[in-house]
């Protein structure tokens, strides 16, 4: 378990969902990924990002894909690419990783809450 942390603490952490708007391979990656360009609505616009999700997810089947990211971190440069959000995911029992989003369509730049 990690250490405690405030309500404060969590409310620092801006999670909104998004809707994939366009998915690219990402063959210059170190491990297998892909790009991903994310609409958050009318206030943050499209972001993207680079996510190792190639066990589960292709470039197809991410559009319209509706996904959860932190979108207040700093951009991070990966490879030739500069990753804007993080795309949140958890682990399968094999180290796959499997997207987190709602289970009903919400607005896109909805945060979590």
């Amino acid at each position: 378990m990690s250490d405690e942390i405030t309500f404060d603490d969590f409310l620092k952490v801006d999670i909104r969902v998004g809707t994939v708007v366009q998915a690219e391979p990402f063959p210059e990656a170190r491990k297998p990924a892909i790009k991903l360009w994310v609409d958050f609505g009318d206030e943050l616009g499209v972001k993207k990002s680079s996510a190792q999700i190639t066990k589960h997810y292709t470039v197809d089947s991410l559009i319209g894909r509706q996904v959860m990211a932190v979108v207040n971190f700093p951009p991070r440069q990966i490879g030739p690419m500069k990753s804007e959000i993080l795309v949140l995911g958890v682990s399968d029992p094999e180290g796959g990783i499997v997207l987190l989003s709602p289970d009903q369509d919400v607005p896109n730049g909805g945060r979590m809450h």
